[in-house]
C-alpha cells in the first residue's frame, strides 16, 4: 500500500460525500488529508506500524482509523457506507470531465436522474441548461465529455495498461513449460491508449492447462471471462481485460507478429508475402500452391526477424508497425537511431511547492540526483495560473534566490548537479507570455503553454501559437494540443503548421510524458523528422513519483522517431546551457 493508494481512497470518500450531501467541512477534511499524504516525505506504512498517524497534521483520529482499516481490509467502512447511499450510476458520472461532485448532486436532485444515458438525454433536451449555475455552455461540455467517454470508455492509458500487463507478464514467463513470452497488441506498439491487453506465450500442449490455471489464479484477477484450448481471458480489479494465448513454439514468431499488429501493418505484410509466392497468417509463413496457402509447405522461421527478412525487410520495431512509412524505411535501413531512457540526462518541466507541486525544490532535486540525472529544470506556473498557485514577480525573484542558494549547497557538497531556473508561462489569449521581458530574461528557459481558452476558434488559436513561438524568450512549447487522454480532446489547431513554425525558429515542442497527455502526439513524428524539430521529453512532474513518467515519454518519442540528437535533455548540463545561451544570442 503506497501513499498514493491511501490518497486516492481518501479522495474517493471526499467525492462520494459531496454526492451524498454530507457535511461540507467533513468532506473537505478527507480532501485535505489526501493532499497531506501525497506530500509526505516518509512512507505512510511507517506511521501505521508506529501508530503515529495522528501526528500528521490534518489526520484526526477518525481518518486515522479509516486508513488503518484500508490497510487491514483493502477498504474503508465510511467508503462502503457512502456507496450504499449513492446510486452506482452517479458514481460513474465522476468519470465525466468537467462535471464535479457539486453539479452531479445538483443535477441528480433537480432532475431525479442517475444514469449517464439519462444525463445525455437531459443535456440534449435542454433540461440541464435550464438549471441555475449551469447553462447551455455547461450542457454542451458535459455532452461532449459523455460522447468522448462512450468512445474511449473501454480503453486505458498507457501507464494503466502497463500497471496490469507487466506483473502478469513477468509471472507468466517464469511458469514451467513457457519457452517464450511477450506482451503483444497495441501495448507493445506503445499506443497512448490501450484496449484489451494481449500476452503471447510459446509452450507445448501438455503444459497449457497448468499455465492457464496459474494465469487465471493470479492475484490481480477478479473474474475469469473465458477459457479455451489456446486462449484464456480474465478481468483485473480495475476492469482491464487480459488475454493469454498459448501457441506452439514453431507458431510463436508469426503469432507474436500477428497479435502485435497493427491491422494496417499486417495487411501490407500479407500483401508482401503473396507478392513473393507465400502466405502469412497467425500460424506462420507458408508457400502458395495455385494461389492457396499450402500448409504442408511451411517456410521455416525461428523469429520475427526471419519473417521480415523473408519478405524483403529488416526487422521493424514494434512501435513503428502502423503503416506510416516504416516499410519504405526498413526496406533500405537496418536500424533507426532512437532515443532511449538511458540517454536522458536531465529533468525539465517539473513543479514544486512554489506552485502546485507536492515537494520542495530541494526534495525534487534530491530525487533527481538519486535517479542519476545531472540537472533539474524547475518550471512552476506563471502568475495568470492562479488556480495552480502561479508565481507573482516577487515570488519569481525569491525562487531564484532559493535556487542560487541550493546550487551553492549542492556544489559545496561535491555533487555534480545543477538546478535551472525556468517557468511554465501561460500563453495569454493574444499570444504574449505571462511576464514582462525583464523577468523572462532572467529565466534559463521558458516553457510556453496554453492552459485556458482551449476551445478558441482555430484561426485565433493559431495566431496565439505563432506569436508565442516568435517570442525570443520562448524555449519550447508545452503540451501543444492541451488534450487529456480519455477525458477531453485537444484544441482545434494545425499542428503541422505549428511544428513548421517552431522548427524554423529553433523552438522545441516537448513530448509531455504525463500519461494523461503524451503530447506531442506520435502521429506527427514524420513532419517533426522532416523539419528537424527539436523536443524535450518532459515529465511535467508535480511530485517525485511523477519524475518517472519520463519512461512513457520515451516510448512516445521512439514511436515518433526522435533520435537522441533532437532531444534536448539528452544533452549534458553544460551542453544544454550552451544551447540555451546560443538561442538568446540569435
Amino acid at each position: 500500500m503506497t501513499n498514493q493508494d491511501v490518497a486516492e481512497k481518501l479522495r474517493e470518500v471526499f467525492n462520494l460525500m459531496q454526492l451524498a450531501g454530507e457535511n461540507r467541512f467533513r468532506a473537505i477534511a478527507f480532501d485535505r488529508a489526501a493532499q497531506t499524504i501525497e506530500g509526505l516525505n516518509e512512507d505512510i506504512l511507517t506511521h501505521i506500524d508506529n501508530d503515529t498517524l495522528t501526528d500528521i497534521k490534518g489526520i484526526g483520529k477518525s481518518i486515522a482509523e479509516d486508513i488503518k482499516a484500508f490497510h487491514k481490509t483493502g477498504t474503508m467502512p465510511v467508503l462502503e457506507s457512502l456507496k450504499e447511499k449513492v446510486p452506482a450510476g452517479l458514481i460513474e458520472w465522476l468519470n465525466i470531465s468537467g462535471l464535479g461532485p457539486k453539479n452531479i448532486a445538483k443535477i441528480h436532485q433537480e432532475l431525479g436522474i442517475t444514469e449517464i444515458k439519462e444525463l445525455k438525454e437531459a443535456c440534449q433536451s435542454g433540461a440541464v441548461a435550464q438549471l441555475p449555475g449551469l447553462g447551455q455552455k455547461s450542457a454542451e461540455k458535459i455532452l461532449k465529455s459523455i460522447e468522448y467517454l462512450e468512445t474511449f470508455g473501454e480503453r486505458a492509458r498507457l501507464d494503466q495498461a502497463l500497471e496490469n500487463a507487466e506483473p502478469i507478464f513477468e509471472f507468466v514467463k517464469t511458469l514451467n513449460g513457457v519457452q517464450k513470452c511477450e506482451i503483444a497488441g497495441s501495448l507493445r506498439r506503445f499506443r497512448e491508449t490501450i484496449g484489451d491487453i494481449d500476452i503471447i506465450a510459446a509452450a507445448e500442449e501438455q503444459h497449457r492447462d497448468n499455465i492457464f490455471n496459474a494465469f487465471t489464479s493470479h492475484e490481480l484477477v477478479v473474474e475469469i471471462l473465458g477459457r479455451g484450448d489456446t486462449k484464456s481471458s480474465v478481468r483485473t480489479g480495475n476492469g482491464r481485460q487480459v488475454d493469454l494465448r498459448i501457441v506452439k513454439p514453431a507458431e510463436y514468431p508469426a503469432a507474436l507478429m500477428y497479435f502485435t499488429g497493427s491491422k494496417e501493418h499486417n495487411i501490407v505484410m500479407r500483401q508482401r508475402a503473396r507478392e513473393r509466392g507465400m502466405a502469412l497468417n497467425e500460424y506462420g509463413l507458408f508457400m502458395l500452391k495455385e494461389k492457396e496457402t499450402d500448409f504442408d509447405q511451411p517456410v521455416e522461421t525461428s523469429s520475427e526477424e526471419e519473417i521480415y527478412q523473408k519478405l524483403g525487410l529488416n526487422f521493424v520495431l514494434p512501435e513503428h508497425r502502423e503503416d506510416r512509412g516504416e516499410f519504405e524505411f526498413y526496406a533500405e535501413n537496418k536500424t533507426m537511431e532512437l532515443v532511449s531512457t538511458s540517454d536522458i540526462r536531465g529533468v525539465i518541466h517539473a513543479h514544486s511547492t512554489w506552485s502546485d507541486g507536492k515537494y520542495s525544490i530541494r526534495q525534487m532535486a534530491e530525487a533527481c540526483i538519486e535517479r542519476g540525472y545531472e540537472y533539474l529544470g524547475i518550471s512552476d506556473h506563471s502568475r495568470t495560473a492562479a488556480y495552480a498557485g502561479g508565481l507573482t514577480i516577487d515570488d519569481v525573484k525569491q525562487q531564484w534566490d532559493e535556487i542560487d542558494d541550493l546550487n551553492e549547497r549542492i556544489k559545496s557538497s561535491g555533487k555534480d548537479f545543477r538546478i535551472l531556473k525556468g517557468t511554465e508561462s501561460d500563453i495569454l489569449g493574444d499570444g504574449s507570455l505571462d511576464y514582462p521581458d525583464v523577468i523572462l530574461e532572467g529565466f534559463d528557459f521558458v516553457i510556453a503553454s496554453v492552459h485556458s481558452g482551449l476551445e478558441m476558434p482555430r484561426e485565433k488559436m493559431m495566431e496565439r501559437f505563432r506569436r508565442a513561438i516568435e517570442n525570443p524568450y520562448t524555449t519550447m512549447i508545452g503540451h501543444p494540443t492541451g488534450r487529456l487522454l480519455l477525458r477531453r480532446d485537444g484544441s482545434n489547431i494545425d499542428l503541422n503548421q505549428i511544428i513548421a513554425w517552431a522548427a524554423e525558429r529553433g523552438v522545441a515542442i516537448e513530448v509531455n510524458a504525463s500519461p494523461w497527455r503524451l503530447d506531442l502526439d506520435w502521429r506527427y513524428g514524420n513532419i517533426a523528422k522532416e523539419t528537424g524539430l527539436l523536443t524535450s521529453i518532459n515529465p511535467d512532474a508535480h511530485s517525485i513519483e511523477g519524475i518517472d513518467d519520463i519512461r512513457y515519454g520515451v516510448m512516445v518519442a521512439r514511436k515518433a522517431m526522435f533520435e537522441p540528437a533532437r532531444v534536448l535533455n539528452t544533452k549534458s548540463v553544460i551542453e544544454f546551457e550552451r544551447w540555451l545561451k546560443g538561442r538568446r544570442e540569435v
